[in-house]
């Protein structure tokens, strides 16, 4: 191995050893994400949160689901009790009603098809010059349409 190759291996070594270190310093939790994006998460429903400044209160609704919940407080302590009872009272409404509660979803779907039919549908994609993700989501957007 020649004395340009060790050097290369050296350099990328010690460049992925400090990007190792500065993505661990800086990335961070989906907890810490949440806190920044104002959301507050339980039983897997996620809340945004929103201050009222004239009502001097926190003003919550449920995300990614097509019910509406929305709830306040006057405290983040409030606040989050109040979200807690607003799905527990949901859940339990629902059962009341024989009626199964709107479950968020992340967005990601893991299908299984023909292999043909996964190939036929990246040749579409391409063909549209779109990823096949957001080919798909046309699609489904089209066959969803109300």
């Amino acid at each position: 191995i020649g004395s340009d190759v060790i050097f290369f291996w050296t350099i990328a070594y010690g460049f992925s050893i400090w990007l190792g270190e500065f993505l661990r310093d800086f990335l961070i939790t989906r907890s810490e994400i949440n806190i920044l994006a104002n959301v507050m998460e339980y039983k897997g429903y996620r809340v945004s949160m929103e201050f009222d400044a004239e009502d001097k209160i926190i003003v919550g609704r449920v995300l990614d689901i097509d019910d509406i919940i929305v709830f306040h407080g006057e405290s983040v302590t409030q606040f989050e009790k109040a979200f807690h009872k607003s799905i527990d009272s949901y859940i339990k409404d629902c059962e009341k009603l024989n009626q199964k509660p709107d479950k968020p979803v992340s967005g990601r779907l893991m299908l299984r098809v023909d292999p043909k039919i996964h190939a036929a549908a990246i040749k579409k994609a391409a063909k549209s010059g779109v990823s096949l993700n957001k080919w798909a989501e046309g699609i489904f957007k089209a066959a969803t349409a109300q």
